[in-house]
């Protein structure tokens, strides 16, 4: 099954790497597909430089939809200690399922919860929190959330660089 799953995924990756448009400062999708191999990857294809929303971000990150009707599920891939800043989303509740490498997920107010492969974790519509890759870390996370006209997002600021670089193992 493992080796059905690298297959698909390199058949994936070769099928979509004509349609990647890529930002001169982040790395080549190969680059991030060979990273993401040696940390067992994913099989949902690691899609473009998240451009749109690097402004909320402190790192690198690429975002592939898998859907985008009523539910929005995108696969995020976090590089090297790639997160977010804080933010509250609002209409929606947010589900993040954690495909591979290690990362944080922290709600305003309490300690952080380490995402690794297999952690699903919910955060409840309308509560701060921030998520991402783990310092020097990277990590796949899938974001299920409702997607309508009642559902936004309120980016905040970034999260305390000390705190984060504390979370180093």
């Amino acid at each position: 099954m493992k080796k059905f799953l690298k297959m698909l995924t390199a058949a994936m990756f070769f099928a979509l790497s004509a349609q990647t448009v890529q930002a001169a400062d982040y790395p080549s999708e190969a680059e991030v597909h060979e990273k993401l191999s040696q940390v067992e990857g994913t099989i949902f294809p690691v899609g473009n430089p998240n451009v749109n929303y690097e402004k909320y971000f402190t790192g690198k990150t690429f975002l592939s939809m898998l859907a985008n009707d009523s539910m929005a599920v995108g696969n995020v891939t976090f590089i090297d200690g790639a997160h977010t800043f804080w933010h509250i989303h609002h209409g929606t509740c947010q589900i993040l399922v954690t495909e591979s490498g290690a990362g944080y997920v922290q709600i305003w107010g309490q300690e952080p919860i380490e995402l690794l492969p297999g952690v699903v974790f919910t955060v409840p519509e309308g509560v701060k929190h921030w998520h991402g890759a783990a310092p020097g870390k990277m990590m796949q996370h899938l974001s299920i959330t409702q997607s309508n006209n009642e559902v936004s997002t309120d980016w905040l600021e970034p999260v305390d660089e000390k705190f984060f670089e504390s979370l180093r193992k």
